[in-house]
Parts: structure tokens; C-alpha cells; sequence
């Protein structure tokens, strides 16, 4: 008997009967690969469960594990939660398999942690560990890709903690498709999903990355594990930032800093001075702001130049900010503060490769904007944040008083804040408020 076959979209994971260029669910181009469908598989297991009243719910705590790495504890929402199912996603070699080599070397110091690994032999591991100083017999190295002899080997050996790496070269026999595809990736994050919530033990799953920054695999294994965490960093710079994403445990958004060493990654404990300027000489074009990620306040230095353009259209490039945020923020300059932008190119930058999405930044680009277009430094202590509305309005930032403590303890001396802003704690602090464009202007270059 002929075996049948489909088509699956390698992307969003859309099934056809035959081939198409280009999906009709994701509209990407050549992403269809043939899959063979095999005979029904037995359906799921499950844990024992039964419905409960709401009432009759106990609220108990959920107990963490620490795993002896602050940064990746907070970006967890406190630490390891038994029975979580948690993503690590990032680009070729940026430290995924480092990061969580020693966080698995951690750990083991409390019980048998299984490191089970498709894309490196026990013997490469053995070498970077060796580079990473690690050491520990409860650390068990699986060089090993099918999900069912993983899973087998957990339970024979009690492991306490299981690390796959990676989900995209792992594959179910009960599939007959490689590794990688749609279906695999979907069987595999199933088949754990159900094991690790009968069993109560976590489970780390390290993912790739695709050229356009997402996942790879299906959007459906975002939405099958309980934790996901984005791991990011140039290659050029020492730096590297896991964010979360999603937490069912713990807040999102939160932010965890390391540093690559010879030995390893190693947690960053004063992260707002990596996106500070080392140098305290003021400089026309630079402003200090104050963002918050997830439950962290991080102070980062904006940077502007601001030059007469030699085209029809001035130029607008941004490094770490929206584009579209700094065209806007430029239209409200010339229609609130009458200042001639028109024939300006405008370069702004982020110190430290930070990228900074919220609106509180939108006061400091404006004092970067301005500070280098009138050629007039900003005193380098000086903390700037807060909202610009359409109206030249300057519009309150959400945690203001987090941000002025955060600045206060950096030797920061002055800020220039939104109206609603300013509170009778930060005496240490010579604290300004403004409402709009002008009383910025007047309170950062009077």
C-alpha cells in the first residue's frame, strides 16, 4: 500500500494536500516540505485529575529552586518551578548550550540532572565544561536524540531536572519525519509536556532561531510550554541579555544581563553601567534615561547627532529605537518648538546595543535631539524621562520613583521629569518637573 503524504509549511505550520509556493496562512515563500502520514498514534497520556470547585481550591505557594545564577533566577520569576516546561531560543551560538551547561552543573549539586544533547557528542561537552570549570558526577550526559529513550533515561536515573538541546534535532519514533519538522517539533514539546506535568519535574528545551528572529518550528510550541525566554547579544559585543517573553510562573518582560568570559557566561551585577558612557565629560548629543524591563530599572545613554542633510530628504536612522518614534517625536519639535528640522539628518543611537521600546525614553531623545542641534552639553548626571504627546504635552511614565532611586544611587544629582512625577522621598536630588516642550527646553539649556 502506497504510503500517503501532505505538505506542511515549515514556518506556521499550515497543511496542504499538495505543494504551493507560498503559503497562504503566513504568505512566506517556499517553506512547504513533504510528510509522510503514518497510522494513528494512541492518544496522549494524562495525569490523574478530576474537576474541583473553585471554592474548594487551596492557594499554595509554587516552591523555586534557585539555581545559583541571579540574572537567570529573576528572568524565571524567582527560580526553578517544578513540572514547568521552559523554551531558551537564540541565535547560532550566542550561549545557549553554555548558559545552560552550568546552570544543569548548578543544580546538580542538589540531585541528578539529565543534559541530554543531539547536536554535540559527551566528549565536546566534556571540553567546554572543562573550559567552564565544571565539575559534578550527579551532571548526566546524554548524547542522544530520540524524545522515548530521553525520557526513559530520566526516569531510571531519578533525575530531578532534564535539559534537551535541542528540540530541533530531538524527534518522536513514532513519527516518520526528520527531525526538525513541523510534526516532530509538535510531538516532541507534546510528549514532554505531558511528562514533565505527570512527573512534576522541569524541563528545559533549548530552541534556534530563524533569520527573521523567531522561533523555529510551529508558533504552536510558544504556546505549549510554560516559559519563554529570548537569548540575544551582537557577536561583536561581550554581552548578552536573556528576556522573557512569557512566565506563567513569574512577570514578563523581565530582563537577565551576562558577560562572555573564557569560563563561561558570568551575571552582570551593575548592568546600568554598560549602557552608560564610561567617560563623565559632557558632550552635545547625549542624554541619560531611565527605562524599566519587566521589575529592573536600567539607566541608558541616548545619542544624537544632528547635521545638515545634503539630500532632498533628510535622513532618519535610529539604533535601538522605532524609526517611526523618532520621525514622529521630530514632527512634534517643529510644530510645538519651531525649530527647523527639515534640513537635518538625525543619527540616534543606544549606548550598549540596549534596544528601548517605551514611551519614557521620549523626553531624553528630545533633549539629545536638541542638545546637539544648539551644539550645548547636558551635564552628564542628569536623569531625563517621560511621555511626548502630539500636543507638546509631556505625559507621566509608570514607575517614576523606581526610576529617580535607581538614577540616585548611580550619583546622579539632578532630573527632569514629568509634572506628576516628583514625590517628597528624593530629597538627595534636585528634582524638576515639567509640563510641556517649552518648560523642558527652559529647564535643560537655561
Amino acid at each position: 500500500m502506497k504510503a500517503k503524504t501532505q505538505f506542511a509549511c515549515q514556518q506556521c505550520g499550515h497543511m496542504s494536500p499538495k505543494w504551493i509556493g507560498r503559503c497562504p496562512s503566513c504568505q512566506q515563500w517556499n517553506t512547504f516540505v513533504e510528510e509522510k502520514i503514518g497510522p494513528p498514534v494512541d492518544s496522549p497520556p494524562s495525569w490523574d485529575s478530576s474537576p474541583i470547585p473553585f471554592d474548594s481550591i487551596t492557594g499554595v505557594e509554587t516552591p523555586r529552586l534557585a539555581t545559583g545564577i541571579a540574572e537567570f533566577d529573576r528572568v524565571l520569576g524567582g527560580g526553578v518551578v517544578a513540572g514547568a516546561l521552559t523554551l531558551l531560543g537564540g541565535d547560532p551560538g550566542v550561549g545557549k548550550s553554555t548558559l545552560m551547561l552550568d546552570v544543569s552543573a548548578r543544580l546538580s549539586r542538589e540531585g541528578t540532572v539529565l543534559y541530554a544533547s543531539g547536536e554535540e557528542s559527551a566528549q565536546q561537552i566534556k571540553l567546554r565544561g572543562e573550559r567552564m570549570r565544571i565539575q559534578g558526577s550527579r551532571l548526566q550526559i546524554y548524547a542522544e536524540m530520540s524524545i522515548e529513550k530521553i525520557l526513559a533515561a530520566a526516569e531510571q536515573l531519578e533525575a530531578f531536572v532534564v535539559v534537551i538541546d535541542s528540540v530541533q534535532t530531538t524527534f518522536s519514533e513514532k513519527l516518520e519525519m526528520a527531525p526538525g519538522s513541523i510534526g516532530q517539533v509538535r510531538e516532541v514539546a507534546s510528549q514532554l509536556l505531558f511528562w514533565t506535568k505527570k512527573h512534576q519535574i522541569p524541563v528545559f528545551l533549548i530552541g534556534h532561531i530563524t533569520k527573521d528572529g523567531s522561533l523555529a518550528g510551529p508558533k504552536s510550541l510558544e504556546h505549549i510550554v510554560d516559559t519563554v525566554l529570548y537569548f540575544e547579544g551582537p557577536r561583536q559585543s561581550p554581552h548578552r541579555i536573556v528576556r522573557t517573553i512569557k512566565n506563567r510562573f513569574g512577570p514578563t518582560n523581565e530582563l537577565g544581563i551576562f558577560e562572555m568570559a573564557s569560563t563561561g557566561l558570568i551575571a552582570v551585577d551593575k548592568p546600568s553601567a554598560l549602557f552608560l558612557s564610561e567617560s563623565a565629560e559632557a558632550r552635545p548629543g547625549s542624554a541619560v534615561v531611565c527605562c524599566v524591563e519587566g521589575s529592573r530599572p536600567l539607566l541608558a545613554e541616548i545619542q544624537a547627532l544632528v547635521s545638515r542633510t545634503h539630500f532632498g530628504n533628510p535622513r532618519r536612522l535610529a539604533t535601538g529605537v522605532d524609526t517611526q518614534r523618532l520621525a514622529l517625536i521630530c514632527a512634534v519639535l517643529e510644530k510645538r518648538l519651531g525649530v527647523n528640522l527639515w534640513d537635518q539628518d538625525i543619527y540616534l543611537n543606544v549606548v550598549g546595543g540596549l534596544q528601548v521600546d517605551e514611551p519614557a525614553a521620549d523626553l531624553a531623545i528630545v533633549a539629545a535631539i536638541l542638545s546637539s542641534l544648539f551644539n550645548r552639553s547636558l551635564s552628564p548626571f542628569t536623569l531625563i524621562f517621560g511621555e511626548i504627546g502630539l500636543g507638546g504635552e509631556v505625559r507621566p511614565a509608570m514607575h517614576s520613583e523606581m526610576r529617580l532611586k535607581e538614577a540616585s544611587l548611580l550619583g546622579f544629582k539632578a532630573a527632569v521629569v514629568p509634572d506628576h512625577a516628583v514625590t517628597g522621598s528624593m530629597t538627595e536630588m534636585q528634582v524638576t518637573a515639567v509640563r510641556n516642550l517649552q518648560e523642558a527646553q527652559e529647564a535643560l539649556f537655561s
